[in-house]
């Protein structure tokens, strides 16, 4: 599984940079000041759970826990329900897409329980 969330990291990753990038230079003109912000809201949230499933690749390392994996496992579900449906609402407009994003938020705070009770137990 280290691996697994080695590898989905450095993809999230590539991917935050990239879609930032597209959406600073490509979307430019293209979306209203408020869809650009919701694409930069999603942009953010899955560079910064990129880093999440980084850190839970490399407590891995050191604790052995089915909590530590679900937590991975959380935050790689989170980053394509919340930023991806950001990401397609940001584009489409389709309300459906942002009815959807809380439950990728719920991903995203699921993984922080589960890894924080991995470490506290660790300790």
């Amino acid at each position: 599984m280290l691996k697994v969330f080695l590898v989905l990291g450095v993809i999230n990753g590539f991917l935050a940079v990239t879609l930032g990038a597209f959406g600073a230079h490509g979307l430019e003109g293209k979306l209203s000041e408020k869809m650009l912000n919701i694409w930069e809201k999603a942009v953010q949230y899955q560079m910064f759970h990129t880093g999440a499933l980084l850190v839970t690749a490399l407590l891995m390392q050191r604790i052995t826990s089915g909590s530590i994996v679900s937590a991975g496992w959380f935050f790689f579900i989170g980053i394509v329900i919340f930023s991806g449906s950001l990401f397609i609402y940001a584009t489409s407009g389709l309300k459906f897409f942002a009815m959807i994003t809380p439950i990728g938020g719920l991903a995203f705070l699921i993984g922080w329980i589960l890894l924080g009770y991995a470490v506290v137990k660790f300790l």
